[in-house]
């Protein structure tokens, strides 16, 4: 075939020939339209398709996230509740447990004073009654020591009744 240009003219770019631009336009025309058409009905559908699913995930994970946060804070909530009550509870059973350990030293702090203060009038009286013996015994002695003082001194024994009288005289001098 001939070219259409003359054997010593330039040949142009075929893009850029005049000649050719009807057909070219055809061509876009048709070009444009079967890619508009495939993008309309194929690849925008599936796009927004997408795009639409990736909002509803989000969507739903957002409000899964939301639903979990309110039921983290009513779980710490009770968890503060239950806390609150245990050491209220804790508190309660260290009180009365204190109480109830106080109410029984006490009762065995009674019993033993009560059992030293019997001890300690039991000695009492046992003192007093020794005492009263001791006493006893100790005119008995006086009168015996001084009959033999005084026999010892003068030789010869007194009266069994002028020592007695001389102790009784000096008792009632001591208790006046």
């Amino acid at each position: 075939m001939a070219s259409p240009t003359p054997a010593g003219a330039e040949a142009v770019f075929p893009p850029f020939d005049v000649t050719t631009f009807p057909s070219q336009l055809l061509w876009l025309a048709i070009s444009f339209g079967l890619l508009y058409y495939a993008i309309h009905r194929v690849i925008a559908p599936r796009f927004f398709g997408i795009v639409e699913a990736r909002e509803v995930t989000v969507a739903r994970d957002l409000d899964a996230a939301s639903n979990a946060r309110r039921q983290a804070e009513a779980a710490s909530a009770a968890y503060d509740e239950a806390l609150a009550n245990a050491t209220a509870n804790a508190q309660a059973l260290a009180n009365e447990a204190r109480d109830a350990m106080a109410a029984e030293a006490d009762a065995k702090r009674k019993q033993l004073e009560a059992e030293l203060a019997e001890r300690l009038a039991l000695a009492e009286e046992t003192i007093a009654t020794r005492k009263r013996e001791a006493m006893a015994n100790v005119r008995d002695i006086a009168e015996e020591t001084a009959t033999a003082i005084v026999e010892r001194l003068i030789g010869k024994a007194p009266a069994p009744g002028a020592v007695a009288a001389a102790l009784d005289a000096r008792a009632q001098e001591a208790t006046r």
